[in-house]
């Protein structure tokens, strides 16, 4: 029989189901209780794919950019909903973008012309 997903949300009100029963395969064991799954099993999928593809890429979201085909700020507003789906406070998104800007920098992926230009515009919108 093929093995599914599994689901973790309550199909009629939208909570968050109880895991009550586990079973070893091969075994047959079942242990019942009440269970606390991680947080990571609690995504979505659209949250689980990106999440996968971040480790993939060990962190990189250039890269995700990159594979997505999608713009950074695009990029930045999966990784910042995911690290809320998480639980997670989302950290200062322009201290965040300047560090990424000055982490370019240090990967040689810009010059210094094009750093001072981005934390430029950074300065304007704040």
């Amino acid at each position: 029989m093929p093995k599914h997903p599994m689901p973790t949300r309550c199909p009629v009100t939208g909570e968050t189901l109880e895991v009550t029963r586990l079973r070893g395969p091969t075994s047959g064991v079942v242990i019942e209780g009440e269970f606390l799954p991680n947080e990571f099993a609690l995504l979505d999928g659209d949250a689980l794919e990106y999440l996968r593809l971040f480790v993939k890429v060990r962190g990189n979201l250039k890269e995700v950019e990159r594979m997505l085909g999608v713009s950074y700020p695009t990029v930045r507003a999966r990784f910042d909903a995911m690290v809320r789906a998480l639980g997670y406070e989302v950290a200062d998104e322009s201290a965040d973008a300047r560090g990424d800007v000055l982490a370019a920098l240090e990967r040689g992926e810009i010059g210094a012309e094009e750093a001072t230009r981005r934390l430029q515009g950074m300065q304007r919108r704040s």
